[in-house]
């Protein structure tokens, strides 16, 4: 069996599909996997370290703000769709397999132009762009939440729940607090703001860190600092590497199970990949979405169902950063209910239920 991978970017359209990955081979299915993903996000590291080889392709953003690089963005799909094209065609796939991200666009379309089935999963509560752009040419869509159902043709779209990786399970606090330097009498708090960063939220952290500190250990994703969308990430890591219960990193691979492992709570953005894995890990999070964005609408849901504190980013200050921490750190009923809530808000047994859908796709290719 052959399939083709395709997202990046962000780790939000990669996690699910390293699921499904991981479980194919679990359940002693032998598969051919190619990645084709960007150049410079966070993706290609993780993707290779389980073992499936990565091409970069070109692709264009469309970016939500003015920007003189839209007018180039449909130049840069036409040209990732016939890089695509000609992978594709040495490759031969018997299914193609996105969770997302404007670089999955022009692989869809040549997917489909060389007639393989393509499945496109919707993790976000809505649809973005790449998702819209894909859904017309999808065999078959599966989506993360029950309510997403009503974005999509009936006949082809099944709710199945988001795809986590089994290996996140393998976490170990004691190891996790040796690997980075924490005692284990103080809570840890995690803090990420995903693959690539946010300016905003590292800033926020800088400002609130004498006062956290105060309280709490704190282990820092930065994000990657070569990203184009990047800015400040190793200066922040310089900066504060000498204050003690504080440790920044701007990515983690393996390393992640462990700190999440430590982690008492997390800070986040509210991408429906990582959010999936601290469910399905029964964690406290404090989401802070990105503004103007979908991770609005998936932070509603969750605030909805009393899985997660929600701290608006309008509202986001280094005083009401350190006031969230230390309220969930302190009300310990209130953390236990966020954990029961968040575990039990996703449907079980997604990434089984992917790998069946990915299956029958295969079937007379």
């Amino acid at each position: 069996m052959r399939i083709l991978l395709t997202g990046g970017g962000t780790m939000g359209s990669v996690t699910p599909l390293l699921a499904t990955a991981e479980q194919l081979k679990t359940d002693g299915l032998t598969a051919e996997f190619l990645w084709l993903g960007t150049k410079a996000g966070p993706e290609r590291a993780v993707v290779e370290l389980a073992g499936i080889k990565f091409q970069p392709i070109i692709g264009g953003k469309w970016r939500r703000y003015f920007s003189l690089q839209n007018l180039a963005a449909p130049f840069l799909v036409l040209a990732g769709f016939f890089q695509s094209l000609i992978i594709i065609i040495k490759f031969k796939p018997q299914v193609i397999l996105t969770a997302g991200a404007f670089i999955s666009v022009p692989a869809v379309w040549a997917g489909r132009f060389c007639r393989v089935p393509v499945l496109v999963h919707q993790q976000d509560l809505t649809p973005g762009l790449a998702n819209r752009l894909m859904a017309p040419f999808a065999r078959k869509i599966t989506v993360a939440l029950e309510d997403s159902l009503k974005n999509y043709p009936t006949g082809k779209t099944s709710w199945i729940g988001n795809p986590v990786r089994a290996s996140l399970f393998q976490g170990d606090r004691t190891a996790g607090l040796k690997k980075f330097n924490l005692q284990s009498g103080r809570p840890v708090v995690l803090i990420v703001g995903g693959g690539t960063g946010s300016v905003v939220l590292n800033e926020t952290v800088d400002q609130a860190l004498p006062e956290l500190v105060g309280f709490c250990q704190v282990i820092h994703l930065t994000g990657i600092k070569n990203h184009p969308s990047r800015r400040g990430a190793s200066e922040l890591r310089i900066k504060n590497q000498a204050v003690k219960g504080y440790c920044a990193f701007e990515f983690l691979t393996t390393e992640m199970r462990d700190a999440l492992a430590a982690a008492d709570i997390v800070v986040s953005r509210a991408g429906m990949g990582f959010l999936s894995e601290l469910a399905a890990l029964g964690k406290a999070v404090i989401i802070v979405p990105m503004a103007d964005s979908h991770q609005e609408a998936n932070a509603s849901y969750f605030a909805r169902r009393n899985a997660a504190v929600v701290l608006p980013q309008a509202d986001l200050t280094p005083e009401n950063l350190t006031l969230a921490v230390k309220n969930l750190l302190d009300g310990k009923s209130d953390k236990a209910n966020l954990e029961r809530n968040i575990k039990s808000l996703l449907k079980p047994g997604a990434a089984e239920a992917m790998v069946k859908a990915v299956v029958e796709l295969t079937k007379g290719q």
